[in-house]
């Protein structure tokens, strides 16, 4: 029998938990282990309240979830409840697929002031994850500025100018709706040091910025290069650049603006106190594509900073750490004997969800190699024994079952469900007080 320990049950540890039933059948058991009680991962607290298309995803690991060699095991935190040496003293192969959950430090004068928020707190506020639902970000003021010209960027620029009605049929927790319900925002900038062909911004999320009922996206025709160098670029970076004409040439008034102002980097924040201004560092592209910063400095008046720069695996002890690129250090998908990671945790935060599916097979072709039959090893009944004496309480699939039918009993008209926001408010549901 081979025992595989997988940390993290976002996409990354589910499409490894499916490859290894595929490749090893019955002669294997999985753990899914997860500090959270509740499962999925980026798919609950990253993917955007109201893209439920993509959350729907989390039906096909939930059939993974239920098959008899694959268990949840939730409310566990690795590297305070147990330590990676005493998983690799349980298990054949320990995988680590934790993702990359926090945020790229803007690095510039000023970011940490009160007001300047990671686009993981962001994110993690309006979709209710418990170590963020307590932000409560300033939308007192009228102007926003997000940072990042990637999908996040366009997620929260679209979250803050959405009306309440928009937000029908999503997950958005109440704390946040009644935010942004009330929120006083009319002005959303987005800032990004290089140009339009530069973005990595996908058509369908970009187009949706033009189907808005009270926001209206803007952008300078001048920042647009020449049409005829459109036809160099990838043909979905393409669509997203004539997005971005349209947006010039058909630009509507609305309640909210959501300016795009490209060729700007970010060199201060300040204010007495708290978030008032961002300082931004006109640039040009050199011979290689790098935005280099042109001398011309302005500042625009804001109330609050959202960066979306990035996102960096947490280092965790014993485990050998990349610190430039953000992750764990490894050669395709292998850390050291009997560990390996995947996803986000192996490559950085880049490709889509279903890129992980690929590199979770990869890995388990690689655990298949190393470990052969297996070597003897306690697997679940070790960890369940640790646990015990450590006075931890697990959290199995079942016990989240309970919790997802309170979540969706408790949901407002037309929401798929509402979010407990805390986690003893989700371990009191599997009891059902």
């Amino acid at each position: 029998m081979r025992h595989i320990a997988i940390i993290g049950s976002g996409p990354a540890g589910y499409y490894t938990a499916e490859a290894c039933g595929k490749a090893f059948g019955e002669e294997a058991q999985v753990d899914i282990i997860d500090r959270m009680p509740v499962p999925f991962g980026l798919i609950r607290s990253g993917v955007a309240p109201d893209h439920q298309s993509i959350k729907a995803v989390s039906k096909r690991y939930e059939a993974v979830a239920l098959t008899d060699m694959v268990h949840f095991v939730g409310n566990v935190s690795v590297g305070k409840d147990i330590a990676i040496a005493e998983l690799l003293e349980l298990y054949d192969a320990v995988v680590l697929a934790t993702g990359a959950p926090g945020d790229r430090p803007l690095g510039i004068p000023g970011d940490d002031l009160p007001g300047v928020v990671g686009s993981a707190a962001f994110v993690g506020w309006y979709n209710g994850h418990p170590e963020f639902a307590g932000l409560a970000p300033n939308l007192s003021g009228g102007n926003v500025a997000v940072i990042g010209n990637g999908n996040v960027a366009l997620d929260v620029a679209r979250i803050l100018s959405k009306s309440e009605n928009e937000f029908a049929g999503s997950d958005i927790v109440a704390h946040a709706l009644s935010s942004l319900t009330g929120s006083q925002v009319t002005h959303v900038t987005i800032v990004g040091r290089r140009g339009p062909h530069q973005i990595a911004m996908t058509p369908k999320e970009l187009g949706e910025l033009g189907h808005l009922e009270r926001a209206a996206p803007h952008v300078d025709a001048a920042d647009l290069p020449a049409p005829e160098s459109d036809g160099k670029l990838d043909p979905g970076v393409r669509k997203s650049v004539g997005l971005l004409r349209k947006f010039a040439t058909e630009a509507s008034e609305k309640a909210v603006t959501i300016d795009f102002d490209f060729f700007a980097a970010p060199v201060e924040i300040s204010g007495d106190g708290k978030v008032e201004r961002l300082t931004l560092e006109r640039t040009r592209l050199d011979g290689e594509g790098n935005a280099t910063g042109t001398g011309e400095r302005y500042d625009i008046d804001v109330s609050l900073v959202v960066s979306c720069i990035g996102y960096r695996t947490p280092p965790i002890e014993g485990v050998p750490y990349d610190t430039k690129l953000g992750r764990f250090a490894n050669q395709e998908g292998r850390i050291k004997d009997g560990l390996y990671c995947v996803g986000w945790a192996r490559r950085g935060p880049t490709g889509t969800i279903g890129t992980n599916r690929p590199d979770g097979y990869m890995i388990a072709e690689k655990i298949g190699a190393d470990i052969g039959g297996g070597s003897g090893k306690e697997g679940r009944a070790g960890l369940d024994r640790l646990m015990a004496d450590r006075k931890v309480d697990i959290v199995t699939f079942r016990d989240w079952q309970k919790i997802d039918l309170a979540e969706v009993a408790h949901a407002r008209s037309g929401a798929p469900r509402e979010k407990f926001t805390s986690i003893p408010e989700m371990v009191s549901a599997i009891s059902g007080e």
